[in-house]
């Protein structure tokens, strides 16, 4: 393909900011409308977004393969139902450099904030480096799972041993031989602790809330399976559309609480049956209803507490001293390492604290989300112009694969774009009124779902309760609202002075 855009260009048509697969797919889409006047602005020297960040042991994707990939960019080669990061990673590059994506990125851009010009109709990125790139649209596609979350545990500077979070795995630090403390029981955690195991002197397993586990397909594709996928991709989309209406179906007890409450009676049976220790399988067991947090997948994770070097501890933590930690019923365990499996940071009010994206008015998008994250559609803004977001506010999903909602917001903004130049406008702008409206039945739907009422707090709500995470629907609810951008929900505006390049 030609590329005919420098990425050190300091102006141009789209920015991208992220380039993971929202980043990724949003470049592809541009492309393939004809729009080559973009740049991707990725903060480190390659693509790959999460898959590019997560190396610890076990890391695996909880989606299916062959739905946790673009439908436009079939994969016949994947070797097992559920692909470890490298060889989504590896999808990931391929992908990019088909479509010749790594000569429209500029790496090693880290954007820090981004400003609105109302006169001019264009937004101005600040670069760490002190650099600028000026856009007419702009993709905020960096995603919520990029900020560690590291607890601020009493004395944790003092500490004489390894200490890293999962998301910064050090792959030079040899745990044989080592006592481990793994703090945090969620979707990294299960896949990394059931691979440490076996080769640390001592591991400690810190549980502050147990999570919900179904078992795990961990059947590998036969090189048959390859071959047909490979001469038939129709037997490919058709496995690809079981697997989505597969998935769509675990939808009914999110939305159904009394639903969920009886599948509870099957996990807690899969629970009893993987761990020996009565006690220790009490302790695992959740409290709240299922799918109340999000649902993890594992064959491996339970019987690991079977093993004799492995301790599940439910006290927190109190204090960490120099060679050791401290619970808060006073009891004390040695440790060389402390691995902190703790997620992120997903309420943008926080993880964007240092991000300052300022609309009309000068009015920063931080103060209009001080009580709580909002867009329409997850996508746009009211006050801010031609900024789209992917996997923004109430895209995220606990049933599906979050790259079904990736494309379905690419071809959206695809098509506002193209609707800007069809109009002969400069910028559109949702109308508040419209994005309200959307929001206020959005959280009265949700308040009726698992979510809200399964007896947990989860990284899906804020502090206060409120979920500005999760979609409340079906996910082919979502296809329908974003296949084409409702003109009569936005305004459409010329600048107020003519743009020069």
């Amino acid at each position: 393909m030609n590329s005919r855009v420098n990425p050190r260009n300091r102006a141009v048509k789209v920015a991208i900011v992220g380039g993971g697969f929202g980043g990724l797919c949003m470049a592809i889409k541009l492309r393939e409308a004809g729009i080559e006047d973009f740049v991707v602005l990725e903060k480190a020297g390659e693509l790959g977004g999460t898959w590019r960040e997560n190396t610890y042991p076990g890391c695996a994707c909880d989606v299916q393969s062959h739905l946790y990939s673009f439908s436009f960019e079939g994969n016949p080669d994947w070797s097992a139902r559920y692909s470890g990061w490298r060889e989504i990673q590896d999808y990931i590059l391929a992908t990019a450099r088909k479509h010749d994506i790594h000569a429209r990125t500029r790496f090693h851009a880290r954007v820090t904030g981004a400003r609105f010009d109302e006169a001019r109709a264009r937004w101005t990125l600040d670069l760490d480096d002190g650099d600028q790139v000026e856009c007419q649209h702009w993709v905020l596609a960096s995603g919520p799972l990029h900020v560690p979350q590291i607890p601020k545990f009493p004395g944790l500077e003092r500490f004489q041993g390894k200490v890293f979070h999962s998301s910064q795995w050090d792959h030079d630090y040899d745990l044989t031989g080592k006592k481990v403390v793994s703090v945090g029981t969620g979707a990294s955690a299960i896949q990394y602790v059931p691979q440490i195991a076996p080769q640390v002197e001592r591991l400690t397993v810190v549980q502050r809330t147990p999570g919900w586990i179904i078992p795990r397909d961990e059947r590998r594709y036969s090189a048959l399976s390859k071959t047909l996928f490979r001469r038939f991709p129709a037997l490919r989309k058709l496995h690809r559309a079981r697997l989505y209406w597969s998935n769509e179906s675990r939808v009914l007890p999110i939305f159904h609480p009394r639903l969920a409450s009886l599948l509870e009676k099957a996990v807690k049976q899969f629970i009893r049956f993987q761990v020996k220790d009565k006690d220790t399988a009490r302790r695992l067991t959740p409290s709240y209803t299922l799918g109340c947090k999000r649902i993890m997948i594992s064959n491996r994770y339970y019987p690991t507490f079977n093993r004799d070097n492995v301790e599940l501890v439910t006290e927190g933590v109190k204090e960490v001293r120099e060679h050791s930690i401290v619970f808060s019923d006073g009891s004390e365990r040695d440790m060389d390492c402390l691995v902190l499996g703790t997620g992120f940071v997903v309420d943008p009010r926080i993880y964007m604290q240092g991000f300052p994206i300022i609309g009309r008015g000068g009015r920063p998008l931080q103060e209009d989300w001080k009580d709580a994250s909002e867009a329409y559609l997850g996508v746009t803004v009211a006050g801010y112009p031609n900024l789209f977001q992917m996997v923004g506010p109430n895209t995220g999903l606990g049933h599906n694969s979050i790259v079904f909602m990736i494309e379905c917001q690419a071809r959206y903004i695809v098509d506002a774009i193209q609707q800007v130049d069809a109009r002969g406008v400069d910028c559109l702008d949702v109308k508040r009124s419209e994005m309200d409206v959307f929001n206020e039945k959005l959280q009265r739907d949700v308040a009726g779902t698992v979510w809200q009422q399964g007896g947990c707090s989860s990284w899906y709500q804020q502090a206060d309760g409120k979920n500005v995470a999760i979609w409340p629907y079906a996910t082919w609810r979502y296809w329908l609202k974003t296949r084409q951008v409702d003109a009569g929900k936005y305004h459409w505006e010329k600048a107020r002075e003519t743009v020069t390049s």
